[in-house]
C-alpha cells in the first residue's frame, strides 16, 4: 500500500486551517461597506483612528490578561513593518479616493490580490502554477465589472495624484501581506503593537488633513465599534495567520470575493440592487477562487 511521509499530512493540515483561518478576514471585510455605511459622516482618517485605537487597546488587555504582553517586544525593523505596511496601505488608499474618480481608484487598487499571487513566487517553498494565474485573473475581471457595473472607465487627466495613490497603495497591502511570510517568527499577538501606531498616526493626519465630524448617535458608534471588532481589528490577525502559515495564493484570489460579498450585503440591506453585471460578478470571482484553489479543494489524499 502507499505509504504517507511522516508529518505530511499534519503539515497539509495546518496549512489548511492556516489558511481557513486567513479567509476568514476576507469575510470581515466583506462588512466593510456596510458597517461603514453606517457610520455616518465620519471623515476616512478620523474612522480609522478611532477603529484602529478601540481594536489594539482590546487586544492589548487580552495580552494583559494572558500573560502575554512580551510578545510586543519586537525588534524595531518589525515594529517599523507593521506600521508602515497597516498605515500606509489606508492613507494611500485615503488619497487615493480623494484625489481621483472613485471607481477608478478602487479598480487600481484592488490590483493588490493578483500582486499578492505573483509575488508570492519569489517566496521560498512557493510555487505559482498556471491555475493560480487564471484564477486570480478572473477574479480581477469579476472585481472591475462589480466595481464599474458594466460601464466603460475613463482615467482622466489631472488626477495622477489619485492614481499614484491606488498603485501606492496595493504595492503597500500585497507587499505587506507577502513579506509577512518572511516574519513568520513574529507572533501574530505583534499586529496589536501594529494596530495602535496606525491609530495614532491617523489621528495625527487626522488632525492635519480632516474636519472633524464625531459619530452621531448610537448606531452610527455601533457601526464604528463593528468595524473595530471586525473588518479593522481581528480581520488583521486572522490575515496574518493566513498569510504566514496558509497558502498565499488561494488567499490572493479569494480576496476578490471581498468587494462582491460586500455589495450582496450592501443590496440585502437596501443600499443596492442586483443587476445583471452583480451576477457576472459573481460568477467570474466565484469561478476563479475555484480554480485558483485547485490543489486545496480537490487534493488528491494517498491512502494509509
Amino acid at each position: 500500500m502507499p505509504q504517507i511521509e511522516a508529518g505530511t499530512g499534519m503539515a497539509d493540515g495546518a496549512r489548511l486551517k492556516a489558511t481557513l483561518i486567513g479567509l476568514s478576514a476576507v469575510l470581515m471585510w466583506a462588512t466593510l461597506g456596510l458597517f461603514g455605511a453606517g457610520s455616518g459622516q465620519v471623515p476616512p482618517l478620523l474612522l480609522n483612528a478611532l477603529c484602529f485605537g478601540i481594536s489594539g487597546s482590546i487586544a492589548l488587555v487580552w495580552l494583559m490578561l494572558s500573560g502575554k504582553l512580551r510578545l510586543l517586544r519586537q525588534p524595531f525593523r518589525v515594529w517599523a513593518f507593521g506600521t508602515v505596511g497597516l498605515f500606509g496601505f489606508h492613507f494611500f488608499y485615503f488619497t487615493a479616493i480623494r484625489n481621483a474618480p472613485p471607481v477608478e481608484a478602487n479598480l487600481i487598487n484592488y490590483t493588490w490580490p493578483l500582486l499578492i499571487v505573483v509575488f508570492s513566487a519569489f517566496l521560498p517553498g512557493e510555487h505559482l502554477r498556471i491555475h493560480h494565474v487564471i484564477g486570480t485573473i478572473l477574479g480581477l475581471a469579476g472585481a472591475a465589472l462589480l466595481i464599474t457595473g458594466g460601464e466603460g472607465i475613463d482615467f482622466a487627466g489631472g488626477s495622477a495624484l489619485g492614481y499614484g495613490a491606488a498603485i501606492a497603495s496595493s504595492l503597500f497591502w500585497s507587499s505587506y501581506s507577502v513579506l509577512s511570510r518572511r516574519l513568520g517568527a513574529v507572533p501574530t499577538e505583534a499586529v496589536a503593537g501594529f494596530c495602535l501606531m496606525t491609530a495614532l498616526l491617523s489621528g495625527v493626519s487626522h488632525v492635519l488633513m480632516e474636519e472633524t465630524v464625531w459619530p452621531a448617535g448610537a448606531m452610527q458608534w455601533a457601526s464604528v465599534v463593528a468595524l473595530a471588532l471586525f473588518p479593522i481589528g481581528l480581520a488583521f490577525f486572522t490575515w496574518d495567520i493566513g498569510v504566514k502559515r496558509g497558502d498565499i495564493q488561494v488567499l490572493g484570489a479569494a480576496a476578490y470575493s471581498a468587494p462582491l460579498l460586500s455589495t450582496l450585503l450592501l443590496i440585502a440591506f437596501g443600499f443596492g440592487d442586483l443587476t445583471i453585471s452583480v451576477g457576472l460578478a459573481c460568477v467570474a470571482i466565484t469561478l476563479g477562487a475555484v480554480i485558483a484553489a485547485r490543489d486545496m479543494i480537490f487534493r488528491k489524499r494517498a491512502a494509509a
